[in-house]
């Protein structure tokens, strides 16, 4: 458990979430975990915010999965939590973490994750994704996904695609050792699913990730993503 861990977050105009969780990782901080933001050419204020709460802020290519490398290849941890702009880590996460992979015989893992917002589908969205996740052995970036170092490089990082890049990094991380699943909730903002609405959202992820398992080209589901 002395392993120092590295708090990844890649950043895209994120000035009205990115306070927030950072200030909950401040405690972790305290405790010596590192704190790594990479943007992506925010036009908004973010990185001014980011600077100060972090070690360190970088500047990336935008893609999410190159601005994690990024911040993987600048982190001096022995262990990486790989944390989205708008989510919020469970209390003392980064002990729950060290103390996971402190055996050794698990290389990676993730978190239970919950939703915020109004709608009461939320709460099952949530119970599928975990429970999906449980079955598969496979996490999303939503669930904060941790790694040794070593395994992360032995399963050469997140692969350069436009989308599904964690679900890529899961699948070679498999090879490697079936992932810890934490029941304690990394919290997540519903903002994605009240934009476009929840349904709509549901069967797009849903479709788009069949795609992928069937061999479908990451840009090419991309596309379809962002329209």
């Amino acid at each position: 458990m002395g392993a120092r861990l590295s708090i990844i977050i890649p950043t895209i105009n994120e000035a009205l979430t990115i306070e927030a969780t950072l200030t909950a990782l401040q405690p972790m901080r305290a405790h010596g975990a590192e704190i790594i933001v990479v943007d992506g050419g925010s036009n908004d204020n973010t990185t001014s915010i980011c600077a100060r709460y972090t070690d360190c802020t970088l500047q990336s290519p935008r893609g999410r999965a190159l601005q994690m490398n990024a911040g993987a290849n600048a982190a001096i941890g022995e262990v990486l939590l790989f944390l989205h702009a708008d989510s919020l880590p469970p209390q003392d996460a980064d002990l729950l973490v060290l103390k996971a992979l402190a055996s050794g015989k698990q290389v990676w893992g993730r978190f239970d994750v919950s939703i915020t917002g109004a709608n009461p589908m939320f709460r099952l969205i949530a119970w599928m994704m975990n429970l999906r996740s449980r079955l598969s052995g496979i996490a999303t970036g939503d669930q904060g996904i941790f790694v040794t170092r070593t395994a992360f490089d032995v399963a050469g990082g997140f692969p350069n695609i436009p989308l599904m890049e964690d679900i890529a990094l899961s699948k070679a991380l498999k090879r490697l050792s079936p992932p810890v699943c934490l029941s304690n909730r990394m919290t997540t903002s519903g903002r994605r699913w009240e934009k476009y609405g929840v349904i709509r959202t549901i069967i797009l992820m849903w479709r788009l990730r069949a795609a992928y398992f069937l061999g479908a080209d990451p840009a090419r589901l991309a596309e379809r993503y962002i329209r």
